[in-house]
């Protein structure tokens, strides 16, 4: 006689968190400031006006922007600001930095509104591997989030989890 199998995890009261369900749509673009420097190291203010006036931005209208310079030229703060402000009405998110600061800014969004009251006092399993491009940050700032409010918090599966806290 075969015994019944019963699936314990899905009879469990554990709770799977799962980042990339909060994934935001949109395109991520990379704006490197260097081509707009003379020779590639000097930003000279007339001409960086110039271009910025002259440049069509539609391009990154709903996009996530990254700001940065990759050559090895000293960027003035007010230039970051300056295009900044060119982006603010079209962008969606504009920052200094690369395309992983893009999306740890992101997510940082995304978990400051997360509402995280069903997890109060219930185990939960921060889900590990995703498909979507989802930053280490983002299980760190999660984990920190629900560190006051849940029983427990494990990573990974619920069939092979690891547990990082418990509430005493």
């Amino acid at each position: 006689m075969q015994e019944e199998i019963i699936n314990r995890v899905a009879n469990s009261k554990l709770v799977t968190l799962n980042l990339e369900d909060y994934y935001p749509e949109g395109k991520r673009v990379l704006f490197d400031i260097k081509d707009w420097l003379y020779e590639g190291f000097v930003l000279r203010e007339k001409e960086f006006r110039q271009q910025v006036a002259e440049y069509d931005w539609s391009e990154y209208t709903d996009c996530y922007v990254a700001l940065t310079c990759t050559s090895d030229a000293i960027i003035p703060g007010w230039a970051y600001l300056f295009l900044s402000l060119q982006l603010a009405d079209i962008a969606k998110k504009v920052i200094i930095g690369d395309l992983e600061a893009l999306e740890t800014s992101i997510y940082q969004d995304v978990i400051q509104s997360l509402d995280v009251s069903d997890y109060k006092d219930k185990p939960v399993i921060i889900k590990g591997c995703s498909k979507k491009p989802v930053p280490e940050n983002a299980y760190i700032m999660l984990a920190t989030k629900l560190k006051p409010i849940s029983k427990s918090i494990m990573y990974g599966e619920a069939c092979s989890s690891v547990p990082l806290f418990k509430r005493k």
